[in-house]
């Protein structure tokens, strides 16, 4: 791998901007970029679940990534994800991410047709790793979106033998013993990006450096203090700022979830990213206008 640098920080899981008839909007990616530079964030998760990757065709997640890689200008890492249910698909979206000068890769499990081992999902991984072979492939790990839930320790331990470019885990689970198993393995050889932006203290107090959420886009003040709370062991303080994260997360749960709630929050806050791709609806005026008074409520305005 060049220039391989282990994370550190938050990495914001990005939106993937729409316009109202639900194609993609590229326009909205630099003034994007450039609220994240400003957040001071480490880097962007680009084409992911908050991406609505899935969503996409192949053609759509290349183009989004590399005007990310182009207005991120080396301010922020780019991390690509190139999981698919399509094998074929993944390794085109990998070489492309290498081509273009993606920091990394991450690929979700296939969830469609599902690997029922641990040496299943290695075999799955090798060509989308190799494709990329110069890049960091983390391997994303949500069993509550793949239903892929086997265990991570034994995937990495294993796939790193066959998997050179395998640097970690990007672990959107709550099973926080497995997460603390990950990492310990090895004296702390592999990376484990936190993945549940409403226990991120959790995360941080069994070890993990660096998180990736999408909640992330909106609220960067609160995490980083967070973070700067837990490294200085002002626990209560740290307690007192994820309280506060819970609340944005109950209000994106209220409406529809962290892709379309916090989509929506996007808006509000300036950034267009428009609405949802089906099947996930659009919202109304009238909830708009309810989402807002929750947030007005909790004082995020």
């Amino acid at each position: 791998m060049k220039n391989y640098q282990r994370l550190k920080g938050l990495i914001a899981a990005s939106f993937t901007p729409m316009d109202a008839n639900g194609n993609i909007n590229l326009s909205v990616i630099e003034p994007y970029a450039e609220h994240i530079a400003q957040a001071g964030l480490t880097g962007v998760f680009v084409c992911g679940t908050t991406g609505e990757s899935l969503s996409l065709t192949t053609d759509e997640r290349k183009c989004i990534l590399e005007q990310w890689i182009k207005y991120a200008n080396h301010r922020f890492k780019v991390i690509a994800h190139v999981g698919s249910n399509s094998l074929m698909e993944a390794m085109e979206l990998a070489h492309h991410a290498a081509e273009q000068g993606a920091d990394a890769i991450g690929a979700m499990a296939p969830c469609f047709f599902k690997p029922n081992t641990v040496n299943d999902l290695i075999d799955f991984f090798i060509p989308i790793a190799k494709s990329a072979e110069e890049l960091p492939f983390y391997y994303y790990n949500m069993p509550s979106i793949t239903g892929v839930s086997l265990p991570v320790d034994i995937f990495l331990c294993e796939g790193k033998k066959r998997i050179p470019n395998l640097v970690g885990t990007k672990f959107t689970h709550n099973n926080l013993m497995e997460m603390g198993e990950c990492l310990a393995l090895n004296n702390g050889e592999f990376e484990v990006l936190h993945g549940y932006d409403e226990i991120l203290i959790s995360g941080l107090a069994f070890g993990a450096v660096s998180a990736v959420g999408s909640t992330y886009n909106y609220l960067p003040e609160v995490y980083q203090d967070i973070f700067k709370a837990m490294e200085t062991g002002n626990l209560q303080q740290a307690r007192k700022l994820q309280m506060q994260s819970i609340e944005i997360v109950k209000i994106i749960i209220k409406h529809g979830g962290g892709v379309r709630g916090g989509k929506a929050i996007m808006n509000l806050i300036g950034i267009d990213c428009g609405p949802c791709r089906l099947p996930i609806p659009a919202m109304s005026k009238e909830e708009y206008q309810q989402l807002e008074n929750d947030l007005h409520q909790i004082g995020f305005f």
